[in-house]
């Protein structure tokens, strides 16, 4: 009996066959980049939260020469978090109801703190949102023209949640979207590879740590 992955195998040869020349276009970074720092809150990196990622305890641990490299250069850093009114956290809306989880980002829990090793410096913009995109119901985009960004750097997590729907609305609002591969990070490799390949396909460049480093000290 010949199994799903045969027929689909058969049908359009290797996954990278099936994309080559269709979904591999690349961007490329522009003049003026900003680094966006997503949701790289503690609920991910503390054994024992339901949250807890492995892959996001290592994309932290690859953000400090990123981190130090843009705020030397004066490339603007941004960072979003995830906070809730208690304690309903209605403004959640039906996100919090699938995904009951998320109540813990609300004022005074630990797990809504920023991880130390990446918190933003006092003259640092936090953009505080409710859901996935780093865009949705924030004024990021209007900061980001009037900053004259073309090219977004997006580091965070989850690769599969808040960094896909921040690439997918990045790249609609009309800017390069760069996602680095060795900051993001989620709660297990198949969604993470999974969606690093559709993000890299469709919406933006997939990029290494050096690479970005290598373009920010250029600048």
């Amino acid at each position: 009996m010949t199994t799903p992955s045969q027929a689909a195998s058969d049908i359009g040869g290797s996954l990278d066959d099936n994309y080559k020349g269709v979904w591999d276009g690349r961007i490329g970074f522009g003049k003026r980049p900003a680094l966006l720092v997503v949701d790289f809150m503690q609920g991910y990196t503390t054994p024992g939260s339901p949250l807890f990622a492995q892959g996001v305890v290592d994309a932290v641990a690859n953000m400090p020469p990123l981190l130090h490299t843009a705020r030397r250069t004066g490339t603007p850093v941004i960072h979003t978090n995830i906070l809730y009114h208690a304690p309903d956290q209605t403004d959640g809306g039906i996100w919090v109801k699938k995904a009951p989880v998320m109540r813990a980002m609300v004022a005074g829990n630990p797990y809504a703190e920023f991880c130390p090793e990446v918190a933003p410096r006092e003259d640092e913009l936090v953009m505080t949102k409710q859901y996935a995109s780093a865009f949705f119901g924030t004024s990021l985009a209007s900061t980001l023209v009037a900053m004259g960004i073309d090219t977004l750097i997006i580091t965070g997590c989850s690769t599969s949640g808040c960094i896909r729907a921040t690439a997918v609305d990045g790249v609609q609002h009309g800017f390069r979207v760069m996602v680095v591969r060795d900051c993001v990070g989620d709660r297990h490799p198949a969604p993470h590879e999974a969606n690093l390949f559709d993000i890299d396909s469709k919406y933006g460049d997939v990029i290494g740590l050096d690479e970005t480093l290598g373009y920010l000290m250029k600048r």
